[in-house]
């Protein structure tokens, strides 16, 4: 996983160094950059944006929903700015060995509770994607500069999006997602658009998968990942399930 690193420490940056080093981070792709090395060595480049961050052990995708409790005194802070400015904030995956370079900006849809302690219900959607360029620990909460991307490749086809969507759902039946509140089984798909982060983002997959997901640049290579993942994973649940049915077949406890 390609992860940021700590400029005080050159370990991959986790939620500690924020607490030890007060200053800023530069992003190194899986190399280490000496303090004597130009700027043009480290891949800094010119960002769009600077944003507050919010590490968290999730991959949010477009158009995913976020629901999240704040009880932080740093995140309070945060949300109450992003909040007031109508900002969004960038959500990154979080991890022991470090910060994913990639996330997606989450934008506050409501604030669904206020508790007396200053604690907060929100509820967010994933909006853009972006690459992490420099990190910046000078607030109470982590700040970067990243610079936003779309989809540079080919669009998935028709067939590909009709053929993914029927095998997420036969995942989703099989694996009893109905039973989970929390996970939606219907949702309205226009299978004239891209569908591979509508469909991924309900997906109860490895963070790992949705990771390489959020990063591939390609609606229609991010569909074919989804259906072979599903494909791989099908016969081993349509097993599971005759197994289940030929065990009720047989009889029954007393």
């Amino acid at each position: 996983m390609l992860s940021a690193r700590c400029s005080s420490c050159w370990t991959n940056w986790r939620i500690e160094c924020g607490e030890i080093h007060r200053e800023k981070a530069i992003v190194s792709k899986g190399k280490r950059v000496g303090a004597s090395h130009s700027v043009t060595s480290t891949r800094i480049i010119a960002a769009v944006m600077k944003i507050p961050l919010f590490p968290l052990d999730v991959v949010l995708f477009p158009g995913a929903a976020l629901p999240l409790h704040i009880f932080e005194e740093r995140y309070k802070e945060m949300v109450a700015g992003c909040v007031e400015r109508e900002q969004p904030f960038g959500v990154v995956r979080a991890q022991v060995e470090g910060l994913a370079v990639i996330g997606c900006t989450a934008r506050i849809v409501k604030v669904l509770q206020e508790y007396p302690d200053g604690r907060l219900d929100i509820l967010c959607e994933g909006a853009e994607r972006f690459e992490i360029e420099l990190l910046d620990n000078s607030r109470a909460y982590l700040q970067a500069e990243v610079d936003g991307f779309h989809d540079e490749g080919d669009m998935s086809t028709r067939a590909e999006r009709e053929l993914c969507t029927a095998l997420h759902f036969e995942v989703m039946e099989l694996i009893g997602a109905h039973d989970n509140e929390r996970v939606p089984l219907h949702f309205a798909l226009d299978l004239d658009k891209p569908v591979s982060f509508l469909l991924g983002g309900t997906l109860p997959a490895d963070l790992n998968f949705k990771q390489e997901l959020l990063n591939t640049r390609s609606d229609g290579e991010r569909t074919r990942k989804l259906i072979a993942f599903y494909n791989a994973v099908l016969p081993k649940l349509r097993r599971g399930i005759r197994k289940t049915r030929a065990t009720v077949h047989n009889g029954h406890v007393m």
